[in-house]
């Protein structure tokens, strides 16, 4: 039965393709897919990037950057524990993808939680080199 169904699925989708229709695959993402297109986009904006570093994301979750908040105020000083925001009381589940497989695993989400977060802390968005120093330190801290 599912067989069937997964058919017409994709003799609809392919059909759509045909007719000229937009057609959008929901698929989960994986924080290497993250941290690739990050890299990109940082090669793009510096062509004298070499790669990313845990050291420089580990202090960037846990400094303070101008503001009164970090990332680790709402986060934990480890990434792999349950947090609790800071003025909501609300718990938010671990940010480390090794502790909390739902993390980076969703783009909207991603790009939605970076850029409310980002403007918390920074007051401005982060840069692509920014994400992928913080997402290889979060996959640096095992749970």
């Amino acid at each position: 039965m599912h067989a069937q169904n997964f058919m017409k699925q994709g003799l609809l989708g392919l059909a759509m393709l045909l007719a000229g229709a937009t057609v959008t695959l929901a698929y989960a993402e994986t924080p290497q897919n993250f941290l690739d297109g990050y890299a990109q986009e940082a090669k793009a904006q510096n062509p004298a990037f070499k790669g990313f570093s845990a050291k420089a994301g580990e202090a960037f979750y846990k400094n303070k950057h101008g503001g009164d908040w970090s990332c680790s105020s709402c986060h934990t000083d480890n990434p792999a524990a349950e947090g609790k925001h800071t003025v909501t009381g609300k718990l938010i589940q671990p940010l480390s993808p090794n502790a909390n497989a739902a993390r980076f695993s969703d783009t909207a989400k991603v790009n939605k939680w970076f850029k409310r977060n980002c403007n918390d802390v920074l007051k401005r968005e982060c840069t692509p080199e920014e994400k992928g120093n913080l997402l290889t330190y979060l996959l640096s801290v095992k749970s």
